[in-house]
């Protein structure tokens, strides 16, 4: 055992690239999909999420971390959220 007490087995990061590469295929294939503009910027940005996601959590580690880990990643991914969000709200 490490001194920090963490042991974890290391990670497939053959099947993360696997998912990586065929979520992009599908990104590319729903940005050409004859759905309403909506619909295909919803499901983008949902994929966008879940790639992002997979790096994180394997690539960069955060999977095998502490808890205060996960509040320090998303508490910038909220702030972006809450500012995009007030950003949509302004209406001039």
């Amino acid at each position: 055992m490490s001194e920090n007490g963490a042991v974890h087995s290391k990670p497939n990061y053959g099947r993360v690239f696997w998912s990586l590469f065929f979520l992009t295929i599908f990104e590319i294939v729903t940005a050409n999909s004859p759905f309403p503009k909506f619909a295909v910027v919803l499901l983008l940005v949902f994929l966008a999420l879940v790639k992002a996601s997979l790096v994180a959590l394997f690539y960069m580690h955060l999977k095998f971390e502490k808890f205060v880990f996960y509040l320090i990643v998303l508490f910038p991914l909220l702030l972006a959220v809450t500012l995009t969000v007030i950003m949509l709200s302004d209406k001039q």
